[in-house]
């Protein structure tokens, strides 16, 4: 008896850890910059989620070794090995690109980090569901009660706060994070953060419960539905007012993944001729507005992200120069230079220019050659596809659909980089993995996130 109850406690551990790593990290940049600009290490500081995991993931092996239930659930999978046989050739790259100095130590442990830690975190919380299934009663806890705080904050920024607030919470562009930032450095186009790391960041999280709203509308359509088009509605006005046009684009994507899902052919067939008039209609509006608006630097500069005129390079044409700058190494490199030679962590090698490639594939396969960009595709693709098989569970549907628009986020930056998005989505993947893939929307498991009226 007080050997199951030891094991309880120490499954019940876990489950904690995941839900504050999960819980937390949507603060996480506001809450270390906060706290380092008290205390200092702020480096040190940022790490807290990573001694969190690490403690998870030395429970998770010891439940891979003596307990033969979590050992099959997750060795039993081939994208588990996939997963495995990546880490292990970007390991194996990563080593032979340091003692070849071709990389820092430092570039080398921050690619290292950004290109795994989410995975790990992925195959944690997989086996800790495993385990105990307590968590996935409780995905939409998960996912929209931090976004609520980031929400509020983001909508107080656009409307009653100054600019610069996060100044004072210790927010400073040269030691850690700018307290605002701007389109095309214009201070009359101000970008909110919230409670993110950035902008593009802050964009791409509010994907996640987007998608969640969206699904919950599509499957739950007579439950608390102003309370949840009041909070779509303040979600879609913050991500707005990030500016993040990518974030825009993915988070259409996921809506329409979402509103595919009650468009059933039955549905389509009913509303076919409405569907193609508001098509029609769409796209002459989406014409017309270009053809008025397209001299107008307001336009310009919310669109385009520049203006006639300016003397600043426009993002676009950046974000085209990096990614041809990234499809030309790897096609020059094609077994990859090693973890930390291209992304965030390349900033580090002092002795080589920073490559940013904005766009996170072309980072995998700058770092890990043709072979480890091939077997990255392979593990979305594969993880998708799991999802779609369990899309009958609104979790793994908001899952499914958040993805699709997270990754066209990818094609245009490095939203997998942010340690809040990352961490946040794939350890939430990690608790769907154990759902049935016939479960209906009527599981006991769905709780709802908001109190009763």
């Amino acid at each position: 008896m007080k050997v199951l109850a030891a094991k309880s406690r120490l499954a019940s551990l876990v489950l904690g850890l995941i839900a504050i790593v999960i819980l937390l990290l949507p603060f996480h940049a506001f809450l270390t910059v906060w706290i380092a600009s008290n205390f200092g290490h702020y480096t040190l500081v940022r790490l807290w989620k990573e001694f969190l995991v690490l403690i998870c993931g030395l429970i998770v092996i010891g439940w891979l070794v003596f307990d033969p239930k979590v050992r099959k659930g997750v060795l039993n999978s081939k994208l588990v090995w996939l997963i495995f046989a990546y880490a292990a050739l970007d390991l194996s790259i990563g080593f032979w690109a340091h003692s070849a100095h071709r990389v820092s130590t430092k570039a080398l442990a921050y690619g290292l980090l950004d290109d795994l830690r989410f995975l790990a975190f992925f195959v944690i919380c997989w086996a800790a569901s495993i385990k105990a299934k307590n968590l996935n009663h409780y995905w939409m806890q998960l996912i929209l009660w931090p976004a609520v705080l980031v929400i509020g904050f983001g909508l107080l920024q656009m409307s009653v706060l100054p600019k610069d607030v996060l100044a004072h919470f210790g927010y400073n562009a040269k030691t850690t994070i700018a307290p605002f930032q701007t389109i095309n450095n214009n201070p009359n186009y101000v970008r909110i953060l919230s409670t993110l790391r950035g902008a593009d960041p802050l964009g791409a999280y509010l994907i996640l419960p987007i998608a969640a709203l969206a699904v919950l509308l599509v499957r739950f359509p007579k439950r608390q539905t102003w309370i949840k088009i009041l909070f779509l509605v303040g979600a879609l006005t913050v991500l707005y007012g990030s500016y993040s046009r990518g974030a825009w684009i993915g988070a259409l994507l996921s809506l329409l993944g979402a509103g595919a899902v009650w468009f059933n052919r039955d549905r389509l067939n009913k509303y076919k001729r409405p569907l193609m008039l508001l098509t029609v209609a769409l796209v002459l509006c989406l014409v017309g507005a270009s053809a008025v608006l397209g001299s107008s630097k307001h336009f310009q500069n919310i669109i385009f992200h520049t203006q006639t005129g300016s003397k600043t390079i426009g993002s676009d044409q950046a974000h085209l120069s990096a990614i041809k700058q990234g499809l030309k190494q790897m096609a020059d490199h094609p077994l990859g230079d090693g973890p930390g030679t291209a992304g965030p962590g390349s900033v580090y090698n002092h002795d080589l220019p920073a490559s940013i490639p904005e766009n996170y594939f072309l980072e995998i396969g700058q770092e890990s050659g043709w072979l480890g960009f091939t077997m990255f595709i392979g593990i979305n693709v594969w993880v998708g596809y799991m999802l779609w098989r369990r899309r009958r569970s609104p979790f793994a549907l908001t899952l499914l659909v958040s993805f699709i628009g997270i990754t066209f986020v990818n094609l245009l930056t490095l939203a997998w980089t942010d340690d809040t998005l990352s961490y946040v989505w794939w350890g939430l993947a990690g608790l769907a993995m154990t759902l049935p893939e016939k479960e209906t929307t009527t599981s006991t498991t769905i709780k709802t996130a908001v109190p009763n009226r």
